[in-house]
């Protein structure tokens, strides 16, 4: 059970510690951008800190910290989503579009080693184009190494939705992958 986080400010300074790479790794895989992951782990801490009391211990303490990971992820995706939407709308309208451009190809990730760069910039870039759904279950399965049953956990799905998931990631990245390679 966790500490009574209002009265321990101590205990949450180290739970914070404990866990911060977990979040920050897992919301860096799934947003890929350094800026967004940042305020996602402040976001989730935040919502441990407050929710910490409903916490009933069904499920790990990592895997409720993945499951609040990926929602914040989700949910900052959809509203990216939607202000580019728009911003592509005024911009048909507007001389100039202030919308600022990602590059995967700078994307950098603590678990890549330095000759595997380009690979991953390229890899990255292929899971960003993946369905919602897909690219949380690919990120947390190969990246953050879960088993489908713990992603099941996270992501409240069976673990036959998270096998269909998976399967359905892998081959549009194969698709996606074979076009890119095609393409050189």
């Amino acid at each position: 059970m966790l500490p009574d986080f209002r009265n321990d400010k101590d205990a949450f300074a180290a739970f914070i510690q404990q866990h911060q790479s977990l979040v920050m790794n897992t919301a860096l895989g799934i947003v890929q951008n350094m800026e967004d992951a940042e305020e996602i782990t402040q976001d989730v801490f935040l919502e441990v800190y407050h929710q910490y009391p409903t916490f009933k211990g069904e499920s790990s303490i990592s895997t409720w910290l993945y499951r609040i990971t990926s929602n914040k992820c989700i949910d900052l995706l959809r509203r990216k989503k939607s202000k580019k939407r728009f911003a592509f709308i005024t911009g048909l309208f507007t001389a100039d579009s202030n919308e600022p451009v990602t590059d995967a190809a700078h994307f950098v990730h603590p678990g890549v080693q330095a000759e595997n760069k380009e690979k991953a910039a390229i890899l990255f870039k292929a899971i960003e184009q993946l369905p919602e759904k897909q690219k949380t279950a690919y990120v947390l399965c190969e990246m953050e190494q879960l088993s489908y049953r713990e992603i099941a956990e996270v992501m409240h799905l069976s673990v036959s939705s998270v096998e269909a998931l998976l399967f359905r990631a892998r081959q549009n990245l194969r698709k996606i992958l074979e076009n890119f390679y095609r393409n050189l």
